[in-house]
């Protein structure tokens, strides 16, 4: 058990998912946590502090005065090895981008001396608006580190992203973020990350729905184990981990990732190629938007083969070198995947397949298969992005060390 003897501050914020912080406490007991918890006051309305007392063993604190005692937050803020809030409403989030501090919970945060990680919950709309996804961003530069929300039924009835994560994923991340601490390697490894958009005209593209999870929770997971990575992002909708061993360099196109790639490879101890890349482009993109006319019959696209830039990496490869890559497959999965691994000098292959409901593009979760250049084949559950990330970088260190 990872969390065997580690002090664990859970904080509880008034969301309609606070009632499942009981569960997500019994849960870390059970991994052999101490837990102790603070509400803030409107999360005392959805659950009761009596409750997670009696689940923890442990006073649950609310104000900061109980019984004409002084609850102090500065201890509880050094007590603790790992500060997780959860729920984390968008108020609160607000709160703690802008050190805003009128509640125990608040005090507490600005105390720590330890991790803090956040798990939000709020409806869709709340989620995407730019000041909360702002707030975020400023949480994460700060070094907090986020549980991503998921996808679902929410309290307002809408279905779409704003869920808390599972209590099973959050422990899934802490039990994640203790087992790194044990983890170190000191390695220059280039990922590469997201979808490419190749221009049909100025305002029309060829694309695909990647949205650049996989690699971004790769890229931090190494980082956060003492890795320099350089992440050629592709053109996604997500904000690319902040640390300070990433490199983020942006392209749109899969020439310029090939440009980026074949620049700094040779300076790499190793490459995962984790982009959707296109594997086709316009020969000849127009410069001006395209207009219909009243007897167009259709449009007919010329399309050039993109250079492919996992086999040309492959071809560089050295013996000290270890490149992974991924292979998206909808048939035959296994044989097509094996294929790749030998004709791009890969070490082993990443395979998920669209046929597995969880994975693949979009998703905070995937489910996986290691395929290496015997077709040795080690099939995986489906998991967090950032759970697989870590079984990749698992392998990535025992071949470096074979």
């Amino acid at each position: 058990m990872r969390l065997k003897s580690k002090k664990i501050l859970l904080g509880i914020t008034g969301s309609i998912a606070a009632y499942k912080a009981a569960t997500l406490a019994r849960l870390l007991m059970k991994e052999g946590a101490e837990v102790k918890v603070i509400l803030t006051p409107s999360a005392a309305a959805f659950i009761t502090p009596l409750s997670l007392s009696t689940l923890t063993q442990n006073e649950a604190h609310v104000d900061f005065f109980d019984n004409n005692t002084w609850n102090n937050h500065v201890e509880l803020g050094l007590w603790a090895d790992l500060f997780i809030i959860a729920p984390a409403t968008a108020n609160t989030l607000a709160k703690m981008a802008n050190g805003i501090c009128d509640n125990m919970l608040l005090a507490s945060y600005l105390s720590a001396k330890c991790p803090v990680f956040f798990a939000p919950a709020m409806d869709l709309d709340m989620w995407k608006h730019p000041s909360t996804q702002r707030n975020i961003t400023t949480l994460l530069e700060y070094g907090n580190q986020l549980i991503p929300v998921e996808n679902g039924l929410l309290a307002s009835g809408l279905v779409g992203k704003g869920r808390l994560a599972e209590p099973e994923h959050i422990v899934e991340y802490i039990n994640n973020h203790f087992g790194q601490q044990s983890k170190h390697l000191s390695k220059t490894i280039l990922i590469t990350a997201g979808p490419t958009y190749e221009k049909i005209d100025p305002v029309r593209f060829i694309g695909n729905h990647s949205s650049g999870k996989m690699g971004f929770a790769i890229a931090q997971a190494l980082a956060d184990i003492g890795s320099k990575v350089i992440l050629v992002k592709g053109p996604t909708k997500l904000n690319p981990p902040q640390h300070p061993n990433i490199q983020v360099i942006n392209v749109q196109t899969a020439l310029e990732m090939y440009d980026a790639c074949q620049q700094h490879y040779p300076t790499c101890d190793g490459a995962i190629l984790a982009a959707a890349v296109a594997d086709y482009r316009p020969i000849n993109p127009a410069d001006s938007k395209i207009k219909k006319t009243k007897d167009s019959q259709g449009l007919t696209l010329e399309l050039v083969e993109n250079p492919d830039i996992a086999k040309h990496l492959g071809s560089l490869k050295t013996n000290q070198q270890i490149n992974i890559g991924f292979a998206l497959e909808t048939s035959n999965e296994a044989a097509n995947a094996h294929k790749k691994v030998l004709k791009k000098n890969f070490d082993f292959i990443v395979l998920n397949s669209l046929n597995d409901k969880g994975a693949g593009f979009n998703h905070d979760t995937n489910k996986v298969s290691f395929i290496d250049k015997n077709n040795n084949i080690q099939r995986f559950e489906l998991k967090t992005k950032a759970a697989v990330a870590q079984d990749i970088i698992d392998k990535l260190i025992e071949l470096f060390d074979a």
